[in-house]
């Protein structure tokens, strides 16, 4: 990992009011969709399938610019092995079905996460192949967390902060954001998790420091354009304040 850019300064405090400029998605609930339909758990993975295409649409007709989605987490490694097995089948299915679609709809792709020597050479290589193919878009930038753990990025940018030579006295949050991978990726505004359930479950540690978060209840592969929707007018709706305080509270007129 090699520092780049670093990352633009964050949005001050205000309300939110338009739309984020960053989403991410933590897609949980496949499992308890199929189970809920007496099916196996892979299934409801493979119902996941037209949700996320969904959402990225719903993401880019929105006007959002970056879109991140949790498909694969360092933990998930622990699951059984057959479930692994299809996991990385249908991932390298679904890249191959929409590759030319995404670059057609001008989205940027790339792939957040290690290359775990248990990835198949095959799905390595798909994403490699999606992100040299949609490499010059910029309607939209797509970011796929695969084999992803947040305190394994931090850790990793430590490391990669260290050898680069620099002083304890000289490090900011700026220069050790640098050497996160995709440094030039802007904090994230929204996360939404489906299922209801509320867990950061390692994602994007740094990045959502400042997030607002959205909890619907709906799970995964049930979820659809009007929901991110609906999302979007909740957090259109919040007053982010990063810590301060908007000039209508100043004197005690607001709760």
């Amino acid at each position: 990992m090699s520092p780049a850019t670093e990352r633009p300064p964050r949005q001050r405090a205000g309300g939110a009011g338009g739309v984020p400029r960053h989403v991410a998605c933590v897609m949980d609930g496949n499992g308890r969709w199929a189970q809920s339909r007496s099916l196996p758990r892979t299934s409801g993975h493979s119902a996941a399938e037209a949700a996320v295409i969904d959402v990225i649409e719903a993401a880019r007709n929105s006007g959002v610019e970056w879109l991140s989605l949790y498909a694969f987490s360092t933990e998930n490694w622990d699951r059984p092995g057959s479930e692994v097995d299809f996991l990385m089948r249908l991932v390298r299915g679904t890249v191959r079905k929409h590759a030319l679609l995404l670059h057609a709809r001008g989205v940027r792709c790339r792939v957040l996460g290690s290359r775990d020597p248990r990835i198949p050479p095959a799905l390595a290589q798909d994403f490699d192949d999606l992100m040299t193919l949609t490499a010059d878009n910029r309607r939209m930038t797509l970011t796929v967390a695969f084999d992803h753990g947040g305190r394994r990025d931090i850790v990793e940018a430590a490391r990669s902060l260290l050898r680069s030579g620099a002083s304890p006295d000289s490090v900011t949050e700026q220069s050790f954001a640098g050497h996160l991978p995709y440094p030039d990726t802007p904090d994230v505004d929204l996360v939404i998790r489906t299922s209801g359930e509320q867990r950061i479950s390692n994602f994007m540690l740094w990045q959502v420091a400042y997030a607002e978060w959205v909890f619907p209840a709906v799970l995964w592969p049930d979820f659809r354009a009007s929901h991110f929707l609906q999302c979007l007018h909740t957090y259109q709706h919040r007053d982010r304040r990063f810590g301060g305080v908007l000039p209508t509270d100043i004197g005690g007129s607001r709760p």
